[in-house]
């Protein structure tokens, strides 16, 4: 599908609780013309905050039973959500706390067009509570990654970070804290200049003569 270079890039995110990281990618799209549209929210927890989100910005949003399996979707489960979302006409994703393990319905149906972001500056400190080990560590400073998803836990190719410092006095509930302001700037500023490449790279395809900008984040 052609999008053209000055229609914003339709998203969706999916997210397993409050919707912290939701709010600022919604609320920075509508603060300001950026590359991407957020027009979907999606979660596996039937009560999740995220939900409230789709009500507060008009946004269609829908629990999505993920079947029996605890840390991922069942498989049969999974198309069924791609088949959803390409209805939708959605053209990449952001995870924003979702919890679940993407797996390769997802990730064939949208190559390197899945996004996620990290609490640590990784490859250090993957999985879960990452704010956590970062404390029991020691360690003298963290942040958030941006990366897009693959196979791996946390392993996908790093788009952005930002660092913050971890203070002496700092346990791991007033790290995370810090964190997560750093999440909020980050990940709408990543997000926005991944649609433009994407939408770039469109260009690009439809016209050779076209020529994309150096920019700080890569399509692969």
């Amino acid at each position: 599908m052609f999008v053209n270079q000055n229609s914003p890039l339709k998203l969706a995110i999916l997210g397993s609780g409050k919707g912290s990281n939701a709010r600022a990618l919604i609320e920075a799209s509508r603060q300001a013309q950026l590359h991407y549209e957020v027009v979907l929210l999606i979660t596996d927890i039937s009560n999740a905050g995220i939900l409230t989100l789709g009500e507060e910005f008009q946004i269609p949003s829908y629990y999505f039973n993920s079947g029996s399996f605890k840390t991922k979707f069942a498989p049969e489960r999974e198309q069924e959500l791609v088949t959803l979302l390409h209805k939708a006409n959605i053209d990449f994703i952001a995870l924003a706390g979702f919890m679940r393990v993407i797996k390769e319905p997802l990730l064939a149906g949208f190559p390197k067009r899945i996004l996620n972001i990290h609490p640590s500056l990784l490859p250090h400190f993957p999985g879960l509570k990452a704010w956590q080990q970062a404390i029991d560590a020691g360690a003298s400073e963290s942040g958030c990654t941006v990366h897009l998803v693959d196979h791996g836990i946390d392993t996908g190719e790093i788009l952005g970070q930002t660092r913050v410092p971890i203070f002496r006095n700092d346990t791991a509930e007033t790290l995370h804290v810090r964190i997560q302001e750093a999440e909020h700037s980050l990940y709408p500023h990543i997000t926005d200049t991944f649609a433009k490449n994407l939408l770039h790279k469109k260009e690009t395809i439809s016209n050779p003569n076209y020529t994309v900008e150096n920019s700080d984040c890569r399509i692969p």
